[in-house]
C-alpha cells in the first residue's frame, strides 16, 4: 500500500542556489578577462621588446664589423714594420722613387681596396724627404672610388683634433671622429698615430693616420624598415649628437617625456674604439595597439558571452545541485575506499532524506555482504591450497618401496636399514602435522631426506651440493616445493650415466629465491610453454603446476616458479616467495655447501 505523499512545499535547492552560483561566476570570468588582458598586453610589449632587441643586435653586429674592417686597416699599417722601415727613410733620388713606388704605395692600394666600402687614405708623414700625393677633387671625398693621400706633418699640426687627440696606448689609442669637412660631406674619419717602434724604450711618432669612410656605406645596415611602418632608427655618439638616423621623427614633440607617451624607446649600445655610443629604436605605441585593442574587444565580447550563458544555464540546472549533495558524494567515496562504517544524518522532509536513508542501508548490506564473502574466498582459498598439496604424485613411494624389496632380496640390509630411516624421516616431515607452512631448514632437510633416498638407488652416479645462505634460516615457507623438482630431474634429465645437482638458496631484498640447477639433456622454449599452458597436454608437468599454483595462492601471482633451460646444456628452476617470518623456533641439521654422492 502507497503511502500518502506528503504535501509540505519548501523551496527548491536549484533556486536558492542560483543568485549565489551566477554571482559566483560573473566575478571570475571578470577577474580572469581582466587579468587576461594585462597579461596579454605585457607579453606583447615584452615580445615587441625582444624581437626589436634581435634586430638591433643584428644592426650592431653589422656595424661593429664595418668599423671593424676600417680598423683592421688601420692595425695593419700601424703593425707593419717595414712599413715604417720605409718611411723613415730619408734616402733621396732614384732610391727613393724605389722605395715608394715598390713598398710604400703598394701597400696603400692594398689597404684601401680590402673592404667593399669607398674609403679615402689620408697619411701625414714627419719624413719631408716624401713627396705629397693627393688629388684636387675636393680632397677625393666625392669620388665614388677609393683613394689615398700622402701630406707632410706641417698641415695639421696646427689642428684643434690633432692637439685635443688623446695620450699615446701603444695598439689601443684611436678615434671615431668627424673632423674637417666630415660633416659636410657626411663623411666621418678614424684618426690614428703611426708610431715607430724602432727603438723600444722610446716609440717616437713618425706621422699620423686618417681613413675617412661615408655614413651611409658604414651605416646602412640602419634602416627604420627592419623595425616596423613608422619606427625610427638613431644613432648617437659618445657626446649626445645624432651620428645617423633612419625615419622621420614628427616635429610637434617638444620635449623627451612627450616623446615616450607615444613610442616605445629601445636602445642598444655600440663600442667603437673605446667609445660608447648609442643605438636608439622608437617604436610607436599605436603599432601595438593595434593588436591590443582587438584582443581587447574579443576578450570583453567572450567575458559578457560566458556570463550570459552561464547565468541562464545556472537557472537550468542549479536547482539539481547543492551543498548536501556533498555529503553523499563523501560517503560515496568512503564506501569506495572500502570504509562501510560511514552513516549521513539527514533531517528535511524532501527527496534527500529519502535519498540519506536508502544510501545508509545500502552502505550495511554491502558490508555483510563483503565480509560473508571474504570468508567464504578465505576457506575457498585453504581448501583449494589443501587439495593441491594433496594431489601430490604418491608414484615416489611406490618406487621407494619397490627399492626396498630389491635390497631386501639381495640381502643389502646396511642400505636397505637407511632407505627405511630416510623414507620415515621424509614423512615425518611432509606429513608435519597437517601444517602448510614450515620453516626454510625444514623443507631443506626434507629435500635432503628424499635425496638420500636417491643417492642409495643410484650411488655415484648423482652428485648433488646444497647451496644455502644462512640469512633465510629465519623464515618460512610451503612445504614441498624443493622435492618435486629434484624428482623432476632425477626423472627425465639424464645425459648419460652420470647427473650433476645443485641446489641454491638466496634472500633477495625482501624475497628469498631458490634455485634447482642440473646439467642434464635440457628442454627446448616450446616444452616449458606447455609445462606452464598445457593446453592438450593436461599431463606435461603436472608437479610444477603445482608447485606454482600453491605459491601464487598463498602468496599471489607476483610470486611463483620459473624455469630457463637449454637443450644439451642444462636446466635452471627458480623459486620466488616473499621473506615471512614463521611464528615458531627454527631448527636444521642441514649442512650448508654440502656435497654427497
Amino acid at each position: 500500500m502507497k503511502q500518502p505523499r506528503s504535501k509540505h512545499k519548501y523551496v527548491p535547492i536549484g533556486y536558492k542556489l542560483m543568485l549565489t552560483y551566477i554571482f559566483f561566476i560573473i566575478i571570475p570570468v571578470s577577474v580572469i578577462g581582466f587579468v587576461s588582458h594585462s597579461m596579454y598586453n605585457d607579453s606583447l610589449r615584452e615580445h615587441t621588446s625582444s624581437n626589436i632587441k634581435g634586430t638591433l643586435l643584428q644592426i650592431r653586429d653589422n656595424i661593429d664589423y664595418k668599423m671593424g674592417e676600417v680598423t683592421r686597416i688601420s692595425t695593419q699599417l700601424y703593425s707593419d714594420y717595414d712599413f715604417y722601415r720605409n718611411l723613415r727613410s730619408y734616402e733621396e733620388g732614384w732610391e727613393n722613387y724605389d722605395r715608394m713606388s715598390m713598398k710604400v704605395l703598394p701597400k696603400l692600394d692594398v689597404a684601401i681596396q680590402s673592404t667593399g666600402m669607398r674609403i679615402g687614405m689620408s697619411l701625414f708623414l714627419k719624413n719631408e724627404s716624401i713627396p705629397e700625393i693627393y688629388s684636387n677633387s675636393l680632397e677625393g671625398y666625392l669620388d665614388n672610388s677609393s683613394f689615398y693621400h700622402l701630406y707632410h706633418m706641417n698641415r695639421i699640426e696646427g689642428k684643434s683634433w690633432y692637439y685635443d687627440f688623446p695620450t699615446e696606448k701603444y695598439a689601443e689609442t684611436m678615434k671615431w671622429w668627424q673632423i674637417e669637412r666630415d660633416v659636410e660631406n657626411n663623411r666621418i674619419s678614424l684618426l690614428r698615430r703611426l708610431i715607430d717602434t724602432y727603438d723600444p724604450l722610446v716609440p717616437k711618432e713618425i706621422g699620423f693616420l686618417r681613413i675617412n669612410v661615408g655614413i651611409p656605406d658604414l651605416f646602412n645596415s640602419v634602416n627604420y624598415t627592419k623595425i616596423g611602418k613608422g619606427s625610427i632608427l638613431i644613432l648617437k655618439n659618445e657626446f649626445g649628437r645624432t651620428m645617423y638616423q633612419s625615419g622621420e621623427l614628427p616635429e610637434h614633440y617638444t620635449n623627451e617625456a612627450e616623446l615616450n607617451k607615444d613610442y616605445l624607446t629601445i636602445s642598444e649600445t655600440v663600442t667603437v674604439s673605446n667609445q660608447a655610443w648609442q643605438l636608439n629604436a622608437l617604436v610607436p605605441i599605436t603599432i601595438l595597439e593595434q593588436d591590443a585593442v582587438k584582443v581587447r574587444l574579443f576578450i570583453i565580447l567572450m567575458c559578457l558571452i560566458c556570463c550570459v550563458v552561464f547565468s541562464f544555464v545556472g537557472i537550468f540546472i542549479s536547482r539539481y545541485f547543492s551543498i548536501r549533495i556533498n555529503k553523499f558524494v563523501y560517503v560515496l567515496n568512503a564506501y569506495r575506499e572500502g570504509d562501510l562504517h560511514k552513516r549521513i544524518s539527514y533531517r528535511g522532509k524532501d527527496e534527500f532524506s529519502q535519498i540519506a536513508t536508502a544510501l545508509n542501508d545500502m552502505g550495511e548490506n554491502i558490508d555483510m555482504l563483503i565480509k560473508e564473502v571474504y570468508l567464504t574466498q578465505l576457506q575457498k582459498k585453504e581448501a583449494e591450497l589443501e587439495i593441491l598439496q594433496s594431489q601430490i604424485n604418491p608414484h615416489f613411494l611406490y618406487n621407494t618401496l619397490s627399492s626396498i624389496i630389491q635390497l631386501a632380496k639381495f640381502g643389502q640390509n646396511e642400505k636397505l636399514q637407511q632407505m627405511v630411516l630416510e623414507l620415515a624421516k621424509f614423512y615425518r616431515l611432509t606429513l608435519n602435522e597437517g601444517r602448510t607452512m614450515i620453516p626454510v631448514p625444514t623443507e631443506i632437510e626434507q629435500a635432503n631426506a628424499y635425496l638420500e633416498i636417491q643417492k642409495i638407488k643410484y650411488g655415484e652416479r648423482l652428485e648433488v651440493m646444497f647451496d644455502f645462505d644462512t640469512e633465510i634460516w629465519p623464515y618460512e615457507t610451503i612445504k614441498l616445493i624443493l622435492q618435486p623438482f629434484i624428482e623432476n630431474v632425477l626423472k627425465h634429465a639424464w645425459c648419460g650415466d652420470h647427473i650433476h645437482l645443485r641446489i641454491v638458496g638466496r634472500k633477495e631484498g625482501n624475497n628469498i629465491l631458490f634455485r634447482i640447477i642440473d646439467d642434464g639433456i635440457g628442454m627446448r622454449q616450446e616444452r616449458i610453454d606447455q609445462i606452464f599452458d598445457p593446453k592438450g597436454h593436461t599431463n606435461t608437468g603436472y608437479g610444477v603446476r603445482n608447485v606454482d599454483q600453491r605459491i601464487k595462492l598463498q602468496y599471489g601471482s607476483e610470486y611463483g616458479v620459473t624455469i630457463f633451460s637449454r637443450v644439451g646444456i642444462g636446466t635452471s628452476v627458480q623459486i620466488l616467495i616473499p621473506a615471512n617470518k614463521g611464528k615458531r623456533g627454527i631448527r636444521s641439521n642441514v649442512v650448508h655447501d654440502e656435497k654427497g654422492s
